[in-house]
């Protein structure tokens, strides 16, 4: 036990630092998504949506799981006091990643008028097709230093690479948007800013890590030798990322070309807001996998059960609530933040973030696990599943009922592979989900969203940004309440929670107000 929340203080101060980071490039791009949105109309913010597709789908055949691979190998190099040999994991990583980028660059530059043209039937969209192909080259570097920085466990600069790239894409795409390139100006500020990203990620990655690491000598065969090793790991988990990314994009194609530019739009504008739920996903996912890493799936076993069910348990605590009060608050928090042109995009807000609701049966937490764990084999096999059902249902859907076609597709596709993966890992490493919590922790929220609802509707004639204040306000007194009251949070979680976040400084203070509140409540076990 003391091991785990060990681990969980480490987890939690890394999440810290990545939410920071991600917290403040989210805030930064959501205000240019919001000043673009009311610069551009539906129609235009559209056709630079289907615009970033092409590259989108390019950079899945990019990494082939070289990411994974650095994170992995660096994690466990630097629990093994083995230093020397990661200079030498990330200069392969880097050649493998600038190779294969520029190959793929070139090649969606020079084919960049037959997507327009024949795929979208939008050729006046070929130039911002060719010039997204730029962010295929310049998003290795960037990402291949954040991988580094996660392996290191220096997530401050993750972070920092983040909210650098965040800050040049929304000040260009304002500035050239507002110089009157429209589209053009929103589709170079986005290549721009990954430019500037991946030059900064590299040299935040040899000045702050790699230039204090004596390596060991770099050739031309220990390179070969060293990427064979990481492709080796990364290949199987790669496939899966490739294929639920292909899928991803091959369900973009469809939505391309079955729906309108004022559709598209929509979604988009929905489908960006609910990054904001990434505030609390992405942290938590990302340390996740190297906390795995550490972990010998056969020798600790009880660990590596006891992590998995109060990963997923606190997870459950934290997004799942947040997920059902944006819910409950789509129609207002659009209104106020986008204005009322963006007519559908509340629906759309509402049903695309059902699928983070999920992360009670452990969404967020199954894949990392059989990654740092390194069940790269089963996860390969639960994506094809998911590939399997989702083609035919996507060709069904998105013609017929179009983006919410679409979003019943994303929903429902992925949901048998991951009662398959839930069930197989309970088989073999004796796993399981703490289920009576997720439900009393889902009931308190389902509870919070309601009084929100009933709320925000009795004061119908309200300012909507009034309306979204009031209605936030009653969504976090509820939950309070209703949660220690029907036990989905005792005085274990409460103790647990603030052991991890104790390293925190003023932020574990600020986390623990609520906490205290809940703690002093009468009927808390």
């Amino acid at each position: 036990m003391q091991k785990a929340l060990q681990m969980g203080k480490t987890s939690a101060v890394g999440s810290f630092k990545l939410f920071i980071g991600i917290v403040s490039s989210t805030i930064i791009m959501a205000i240019g998504t919001i000043i673009l949105a009311r610069l551009m109309t539906p129609e235009e913010y559209g056709l630079y949506s289907v615009a970033l597709i092409p590259s989108y789908t390019f950079i899945l055949l990019r990494d082939w799981g070289i990411n994974s691979a650095i994170i992995k190998y660096v994690a466990s190099s630097r629990e093994q006091k083995r230093e020397d040999q990661i200079p030498q994991l990330i200069a392969a990583g880097f050649l493998f990643k600038i190779i294969i980028g520029l190959g793929l660059s070139i090649i969606l530059a020079v084919f960049s008028f037959f997507v327009a043209s024949n795929v979208f039937n939008r050729p006046e969209a070929s130039s911002f097709i060719a010039i997204t192909s730029i962010t295929i080259i310049a998003g290795a570097l960037l990402t291949t230093s954040q991988s580094a920085f996660i392996g290191f466990e220096r997530m401050e600069f993750y972070s920092l690479t983040s909210i650098c790239q965040a800050f040049f894409k929304t000040l260009t795409s304002i500035l050239l948007v507002l110089m009157g390139l429209s589209v053009l100006g929103a589709v170079l500020g986005y290549t721009i800013s990954y430019i500037i990203g991946g030059l900064i990620g590299v040299v935040i990655l040899y000045v702050a890590l790699l230039r204090k690491i004596k390596p060991k000598s770099l050739h031309r065969s220990s390179l070969t030798k060293t990427l064979k090793k990481m492709l080796h790991y990364g290949a199987p988990l790669s496939m899966t990322n490739i294929i639920l990314g292909l899928l991803q994009q091959f369900y973009a194609f469809l939505m391309a070309i079955y729906c309108t530019d004022r559709l598209i739009g929509n979604f988009k504008v929905a489908s960006q807001f609910a990054t904001i739920l990434t505030f609390f996903t992405f942290p938590i996912s990302t340390v996740l996998f190297p906390v795995f890493s550490k972990i010998n799936p056969h020798n600790e076993r009880k660990l590596l059960q006891m992590i998995f069910t109060s990963s997923v348990k606190y997870a459950t605590m934290i997004l799942v609530p947040i997920t059902l009060m944006v819910m409950a608050l789509s129609k207002p928090i659009v209104s106020t933040l986008f204005g009322e042109k963006w007519t559908y995009a509340p629906l759309y807000l509402t049903l695309y973030i059902v699928n983070y609701l999920f992360v009670m049966l452990g969404s967020l937490t199954l894949s990392n696990l059989l990654a740092g764990i390194g069940e790269t084999k089963m996860q390969l096999k639960l994506s094809l599943i998911t590939l399997t059902i989702g083609i035919p249902l996507s060709l069904v859907l998105i013609p017929s009922m179009g983006i919410i076609g679409l979003i019943l597709t994303i929903t429902v596709a992925d949901k048998p592979s991951l009662l398959i993966g839930l069930n197989w890992t309970r088989k073999k490493y004796k796993i399981k989900i703490d289920i009576k919590s997720s439900i009393r922790i889902g009931a308190a929220s389902a509870l919070g969203a309601i009084v929100t609802v009933i709320t925000i509707n009795y004061f119908i004639m309200w300012a909507e940004w009034m309306r979204f204040t009031l209605g936030t306000l009653a969504f976090i007194i509820t939950y309070l309440l209703a949660a220690p009251t029907i036990g989905a949070i005792n005085k274990s979680d409460i103790n647990n929670l603030k052991t991890m976040f104790s390293e925190l400084g003023v932020i574990s203070k600020l986390i623990n107000i609520p906490l205290n509140f809940m703690e002093k409540l009468p009927n808390l076990k």
